[in-house]
């Protein structure tokens, strides 16, 4: 490792310090982003937020890691010879391949029974019409999806059971998501992918300007879906698989 200033020294691990003891909220300043308490030198995050590593709203007592700053602070645990324990380190996060359909059909039928479980054909037509909204979690070791998030876009604004069916409801200039399902196999559950899933895709489809992503759950799953920024709208217009199922929905717009 090569010889560093004091200066560079104090960046480095103040980034790494950040990036290690970051948090995800949401919040009026920054919506999904990561972020970390404010508790260091001022003139070391002036720079880095000059760098574009991280930002630091003035009323905020936060502050928050762009993709740049957490891509560098990765590189340098590596460099330092860390062990990071992140998610990040464990998953890829990307869009669906065609070629993973048939994992994808499985994956479905394996995470819920057969009378909620999207059917080959529907997954087949939604991954075709709207791969740009399948976000998939690829064990990096395997290579295998080990979750994925998928929905489709739309300008209505509550849910019905057609769009799991119907793939052609979907509006690739819609303003709003409706997700058809949160996939994670057993043996990758209570890890924090599934969390990671829908920070994921809501920072995505936040970027891209949409406006409110909906969705429905059993009960036992409000408080789970609370927990990452969306409101229980109540019992849903929905008799999907036979079941009784709750409307909830997150604004990502301001």
């Amino acid at each position: 490792m090569e010889k560093k200033t004091r200066e560079q020294a104090i960046e480095e691990l103040s980034l790494m310090l950040i990036y290690l003891t970051r948090f995800q909220e949401n919040n009026e300043y920054c919506r999904y982003l990561e972020n970390s308490w404010k508790g260091y030198d001022f003139h070391t995050l002036e720079k880095m937020e000059q760098e574009e590593l991280l930002y630091q709203p003035k009323k905020s007592k936060c502050v928050y890691l762009s993709e740049e700053g957490k891509e560098r602070a990765r590189q340098l645990i590596a460099e330092y010879n860390l062990f990071d324990k992140d998610i990040l380190e464990k998953f890829e996060f990307r869009n669906i391949k065609q070629s993973e359909t048939e994992q994808a059909v499985v994956i479905e039928q394996t995470c819920f029974p057969p009378n909620e479980a999207c059917s080959e054909k529907s997954m087949i037509e939604r991954i075709g019409a709207a791969q740009e909204l399948f976000l998939v979690a690829i064990d990096k070791e395997t290579g295998k999806i080990a979750g994925f998030l998928n929905g489709i876009s739309t300008d209505e604004y509550r849910f019905r059971d057609e769009f799991f069916t119907d793939a052609g409801l979907h509006n690739p200039e819609g303003r709003n998501i409706m997700l058809l399902g949160l996939d994670v196999l057993p043996e990758y559950r209570r890890q924090g992918l599934g969390r990671e899933l829908v920070f994921q895709y809501l920072r995505r489809e936040w970027k891209k300007c949409r406006r409110e992503v909906f969705l429905t759950c059993l009960n036992s799953k409000v408080k789970m879906y609370k927990k990452f920024g969306f409101v229980d709208r109540g019992i849903a217009n929905s008799t999907w698989g036979g079941e009784e199922w709750h409307e909830m929905s997150c604004t990502l717009g301001w």
